[in-house]
């Protein structure tokens, strides 16, 4: 009874913020961020567009047939749609299944031709098949186009290497948590390849509960882009004691990692994540992170709005100077026990930071594609952040 009255008093919030006049997109992200997420494809549908700026009253038309002749991605897209039976509802007729797939060709392919400087990987598919499934095909076409021109974008280059410094967050992440794990997975020499497809496909292609996959999309559509690196990292971290019983070495630590475990929970780790991305925004791991990309002769991320965004406010630093505020008040703990606290305590408030953060992702007009802390990422002259 106690849960239903809950989910009651969100529906109505949810409902009552899409109703305002403007809409009130901070609390739909607070929404989307606390317990349970949007509850329902049927929020979603209405909510995923206002969390991306996307106007649902002007959507493109569907894509034609006509995009498969003489495109270059086409036969490696319909291999990749083919194989992708497991991400369909059990017990779907094939028909219908064999329809959606269909759809899911024409929407990948009608996104790269629309932007050209979008390039196609495996594992696109994985989240392109999230969205249709949520909200049919025509909006989830400009749903998707939204999404890779933004928080995609570095997945989406020509090479390989802005991914590869993204996956450069993790360790650094885990070594402020838990530097004994850190510790292990670097004497282990295991990298971060076990987390390539996690990150890549929005954890879609890893996990098979698509109630699941939702729930990540609502958390990562309502945060900053990096969000699902944090989240990486909280799952090697619940998973600690299993990496430190596992031989020390790259084979048996990478294989433990690989095999991402079905019956996380869920609610607690995207708690954490928010909680982590607050304590250690990209900011400051940035050093670290751009020591990593320069050993494996990497390049930093290029978005294109980070001119453009380096005139706005930076809410990381609102976000920092909020936490710090709250952690004043708390009884002081030492060591071990305080880092504990800090992570595992229940925050009234931690939903309102994040939908601060949140606030600047909304991807509109201007742009703000990504939260201002992605300026600090590294000196110009170090990593030539900007052509």
């Amino acid at each position: 009874a106690d849960f239903d009255a809950k989910k009651k008093r969100k529906v109505a919030e949810i409902y009552q913020a899409l109703n305002s006049d403007p809409i009130d997109v901070a609390t739909l992200r607070r929404m989307a961020i606390s317990e349970g997420g949007l509850l329902t494809d049927e929020i979603r549908c209405k909510v995923w567009p206002k969390l991306l700026s996307v106007n649902t009253d002007d959507l493109p038309p569907l894509p034609g047939k006509e995009l498969r002749e003489d495109n270059k991605d086409y036969q490696q897209v319909l291999l990749d749609v083919r194989r992708s039976l497991r991400r369909f509802p059990p017990g779907m007729p094939d028909d219908q299944r064999e329809g959606l797939q269909e759809e899911l060709i024409d929407i990948i392919l009608h996104v790269l031709k629309r932007n050209p400087q979008l390039h196609y990987y495996q594992g696109y598919h994985d989240i392109v098949v999230t969205f249709l499934l949520v909200v049919g095909d025509r909006l989830a076409t400009a749903l998707v186009e939204k999404l890779s021109t933004h928080h995609l974008r570095d997945f989406m280059d020509p090479t390989m290497d802005n991914t590869k410094h993204i996956l450069n967050y993790l360790m650094p992440i885990i070594d402020q948590v838990n530097p004994e794990v850190h510790d292990f997975m670097q004497s282990a020499e295991v990298g971060t390849i076990f987390a390539l497809s996690w990150l890549i496909t929005w954890f879609g292609h890893v996990l098979s509960d698509f109630r699941h996959v939702v729930r990540l999309y609502d958390f990562f559509l309502a945060c900053h882009p990096l969000m699902p690196i944090y989240f990486a990292a909280v799952i090697v971290l619940h998973r600690e004691q299993e990496v430190l019983d596992c031989e020390c070495d790259m084979a048996s630590v990478h294989h433990l990692l690989s095999q991402i475990p079905q019956d996380l929970p869920y609610e607690s780790l995207i708690s954490k994540a928010g909680d982590l991305f607050v304590q250690f925004p990209p900011s400051e791991l940035a050093k670290e992170a751009a020591q990593a990309a320069q050993a494996e002769r990497t390049a930093a991320s290029t978005f294109k709005d980070f001119e453009l965004a380096s005139v706005q406010q930076r809410p990381d630093t609102v976000l920092r100077q909020r936490f710090r505020e709250r952690l004043r008040g708390e009884e002081r703990l030492r060591g071990e026990e305080r880092t504990k606290s800090i992570l595992t305590k229940p925050r009234t408030n931690r939903f309102v930071k994040l939908a601060v953060m949140g606030l600047t992702v909304a991807l509109g007009a201007a742009a703000l594609a990504m939260v201002k802390s992605a300026l600090e990422w590294a000196p110009k002259f170090q990593l030539q952040i900007f052509p």
